[in-house]
């Protein structure tokens, strides 16, 4: 392998070689996200061989029980990772303990402080993987035992950051109060997925891009968000929150910053968070006519159950399962350009994606034309393809939908795109900032929603009922047109290039809902 080509050990790592441990190591998202990005890390040594992980969490475990647990969903693809896996286990040790006991914690410091001498680490990242509820015990309890000065500390906090305006003020108010925000590291796992952290450079790096880039020649802009699979046994948890707080006021939300900030002065991650809040800032609160709700019901043929089959969520419970949001960004880029922000569960595919449509053109000389689109697909099958006029091949002069399409499947055949937790972990390590919520940031974005947030709560609002596994609640089409979308007079299908991507996203989509079951 050429210099060049070779993986390279983190930045962060060249400082410091870090002790990691994993706060909630026997939960869901430990096992699913946070074990397998820090294998995948390893196995691209990303991460150094003398390297110590540790999982904490109340369950009482023994150490092959540990293992069996972290190997659960780490996919293995080769003989190689099946000899790099059991090389990274025993790197993993566990230590189990509550949240709320000094002595648990003054154990799990003993465990650190043995491994540290053999190891000679000299900094530790603390990777909260619970719940909210325990957010602020565990991290007061970390920064009374476990804070040692000369040792680089680096906290990771999962989503959600509170309910609402209120709650997340008083969260951000007691963290700050135990670790600086340069040591917090807010993930939304969203800013680590490829063709999200791709927005800037598709809009700061080409000139055709940047020129057409604002209200004088787009006409409005979609970013879709939807699931397969419902809440699957979840519904308590989910219903404390929502899709709103679940994925539209941070995952889509974080989105749209990327889509319409302004350039930044560098690529310093403090001069492209700048950005994302002064959008945020630019954004009036969501107003009840400009949003629509949905909340799913049994499928038509009855195999799938509706939301409130669920023996998990309270009886005749309002919360939407979809929502359609439209925000206006008032600054002097954006200003008339609806936002339509849309997110749903149980519905009929799988798909992320930013759809930016333009205006009409002026003085048309051709009958049967569509807008030219801009369309970002995020997940599954990466791509990028600008809907473009042209005229169909022959004598006349019909005029087709085509597209210039950039497919990553095609255009990148020998490169892997990594987990987006695994992109983000290893930023954390790097101290990089640019990819994580701060919390000024977070602040507005609740401003955003916390009014609308109060109204739905108070039950003001009635959720339209969907089949499991349709398009979504009747209206959805008329929402978005009546904020300026036009689907056009053609009908038009993205070529999916292989048929090796459709049966992979169809195994995804399989595995996923297994996975939720």
């Amino acid at each position: 392998m050429s210099s060049s080509s070779a993986p390279k050990v983190a930045q962060g790592d060249s400082k410091h070689l870090y002790t990691v441990v994993v706060l909630g190591a026997s939960g869901d998202l430990a096992t699913k996200k946070t074990f397998p990005a820090l294998f995948g890390l390893y196995k691209n040594k990303y991460l150094s061989q003398k390297t110590h992980i540790i999982g904490y969490a109340r369950t009482k475990m023994n150490q092959a029980t540990f293992e069996g647990h972290v190997s659960k969903h780490i996919k293995l693809k080769s003989e190689g990772d099946k000899a790099a896996l059991q090389q990274f286990l025993r790197l993993c040790s566990y230590q189990s303990g509550q949240y709320d006991q000094d002595n648990d914690f003054q154990i799990l410091e003993k465990h650190i402080e043995d491994l540290e001498r053999n190891s000679g680490a000299t900094a530790r990242l603390f990777y909260m993987a619970l719940p909210p509820s325990v957010f602020i015990n565990v991290a007061a309890n970390l920064k009374k035992n476990n804070y040692r000065e000369g040792i680089k500390i680096r906290l990771i906090v999962e989503k959600p950051f509170g309910k609402d305006l209120e709650s997340s003020r008083k969260l951000a108010k007691d963290l700050g109060a135990l670790f600086s925000e340069n040591e917090v590291y807010r993930i939304d796992h969203y800013l680590g997925k490829e063709m999200v952290k791709n927005l800037m450079i598709l809009r700061f790096a080409n000139v055709i891009f940047g020129s057409v880039w604002n209200r004088h020649s787009i006409d409005n802009v979609q970013i879709t968000f939807k699931e397969k699979i419902g809440t699957e046994g979840r519904g308590g948890y989910f219903d404390e929150f929502g899709i709103i707080r679940d994925v539209m006021q941070n995952h889509i939300l974080q989105i749209l910053t990327l889509v319409a900030m302004e350039p930044p002065v560098s690529l310093d991650a403090e001069d492209v968070r700048d950005e994302k809040v002064k959008v945020l800032r630019f954004i009036p609160p969501i107003v009840k006519e400009n949003i629509l709700l949905g909340q799913y019901i049994k499928s038509e043929d009855g195999k799938e159950p509706g939301y409130l089959d669920d023996k998990t969520v309270p009886k005749g419970s309002k919360t939407p399962t979809y929502a359609a949001a439209t925000l206006f960004i008032e600054n002097e880029r954006w200003s008339g350009v609806p936002f339509v922000l849309k997110c749903g569960k149980a519905l009929d595919q799988q798909k992320t994606e930013i759809r930016i449509q333009f205006k009409d053109v002026a003085g048309n000389l051709f009958s049967n034309l569509s807008r030219n689109e801009i369309v970002i697909r995020v997940q599954p099958n990466e791509a990028v393809y600008v809907k473009m006029m042209n005229k169909e091949p022959g004598l006349g002069t019909k005029t087709i939908i085509s597209d210039l399409d950039l497919s990553y499947s095609s255009r990148f055949i020998d490169i892997a795109i990594p987990e987006a937790y695994e992109s983000l972990i290893l930023d954390a390590l790097n101290g990089d900032h640019s990819n994580f919520v701060r919390d000024d940031e977070l602040i507005a974005a609740w401003k955003i929603f916390t009014p609308i947030l109060q109204f739905i709560d108070q039950g003001k609002i009635d959720p339209i009922p969907y089949p499991y596994g349709s398009r979504g609640p009747k209206g959805v089409s008329e929402f978005v047109a009546k904020h300026g979308y036009t689907r056009g007079q053609q009908e038009y299908v993205w070529p999916q290039h292989s048929e090796a991507i459709k049966g992979a996203a169809g195994k995804e989509q399989k595995a996923e809902k297994k996975d939720a079951k």
